[in-house]
């Protein structure tokens, strides 16, 4: 199965990230039959973070958050920043 889901880098992450996105995220992918893709919606934040460097520091961040919390893109799981999809 196909799997696409997408975290806002609107602020540091908390709990709640973890348990409501990230954590499921990340088991869905131990799963051979998953194809995962998993998105930083940079986009989508442009409606909340004004400030470039903000957005860039806190799209670092998710990306490191979500490598630290356990996603393997090694395993086939894919993580990419919205605004890098032609």
């Amino acid at each position: 199965m196909r799997i696409l889901s997408g975290i806002q880098p609107t602020g540091v992450l908390h709990i709640g990230n973890y348990f409501g996105m990230m954590r499921p995220a990340i088991a869905l992918q131990e799963a051979d039959a998953n194809e995962t893709f998993y998105f930083i919606a940079d986009y989508h934040a442009l409606t909340t973070i004004v400030n470039p460097e903000t957005l860039r520091t806190n799209s670092r961040r998710i990306a490191l958050d979500f490598l630290a919390c356990g996603l393997d893109v090694e395993r086939g799981g894919t993580l990419f920043r919205q605004s890098d999809a032609p």
